[in-house]
């Protein structure tokens, strides 16, 4: 039985935050400088070199790739062997949440009370989803959320008799709803399956996925095609400008569910679609 600390824990969560905010992932950089070469819009190619040049200035500066920092969503994959010393692991990722933020001088944008909106003026408490799995590691991911894509995203409990067609046309639907308030180029992460929660989790996981990435099945992966193809046959293009670019990747994930229904939820990920990850 391995121990750690979560003093460790809190190190780690903090350096993230600035690290999520502060650098894109290598995949999502190099979609978009192809975007900015494929884009048949002049107008969305120098929107897309303005983004290339602002992701790059920031990681050579260590500055915010975006003004909204986000609400931080906490990925943990704790090793059923693994033994968490010190404190309880939400405290430990609450606290490194609120020193990354505080310290890394990130913008916080968390109110105690989703009605009386009180700042809570250190971007904590985070969103924590935990999974256990086997071994003696923690896996942590953070993936800070703006709130112009995460008030875009869309939960529909389909009936059983729905077939791929009904899913494909709310995908596109949801993407032509959002317009420009996701800042596009987009990426749509889809939860298809399980419960409601269930469906929502999955969709925000999906987000995580390497850009170019495809699922094992497929059936999913031609659906996650197709569903590029029409959002970006949608015209919205990047920064709801116009263009041929308004997503760089679907990514479906799946879990069985209830012979009665068919939930389906569809996360939007705008351009920055940051995420940093540790094991610890």
């Amino acid at each position: 039985m391995r121990e750690i600390h979560t003093d460790e824990i809190t190190a780690a969560v903090a350096r993230l935050c600035v690290e999520a905010n502060t650098r894109l992932p290598g995949d999502l950089r190099s979609a978009l400088e192809r975007a900015e070469g494929t884009e048949a819009s002049p107008v969305g190619r120098g929107i897309l070199g303005d983004i290339v040049e602002n992701f790059r200035f920031a990681g050579e500066k260590g500055l915010p790739i975006c003004q909204d920092t986000g609400m931080a969503v906490i990925f943990a994959e704790l090793g059923q062997d693994l033994h968490i010393v010190g404190g309880s692991l939400e405290e430990a990722v609450n606290a490194g949440v609120a020193r990354g933020y505080t310290e890394g001088h990130l913008r916080c944008s968390v109110v105690a009370d989703p009605l009386r909106r009180e700042n809570t003026g250190d971007n904590a408490p985070a969103i924590l989803h935990l999974r256990l799995v086997p071994g003696e590691a923690l896996k942590l991911t953070v993936a800070p959320k703006g709130f112009g894509s995460e008030n875009m995203t869309a939960l529909r409990m389909f009936k059983p008799s729905a077939g791929r067609e009904d899913i494909l046309r709310f995908l596109v639907d949801t993407v032509d709803a959002a317009g420009s308030n996701p800042c596009p180029p987009i990426i749509v992460g889809v939860g298809l399956g399980g419960t409601a929660e269930k469906a929502a989790e999955l969709a925000k996981r999906a987000l995580l996925l390497p850009v170019d990435a495809a699922v094992g099945d497929p059936f999913y992966a031609g659906m996650e095609r197709e569903a590029l193809e029409r959002i970006n046959t949608l015209g919205i293009g990047p920064q709801g400008l116009g263009g041929s670019t308004t997503a760089l990747a679907v990514h479906i994930l799946s879990y069985p569910t209830h012979i009665a229904g068919l939930p389906c939820a569809v996360s939007l990920g705008c351009h920055v679609t940051r995420h940093a990850e540790a094991v610890l």
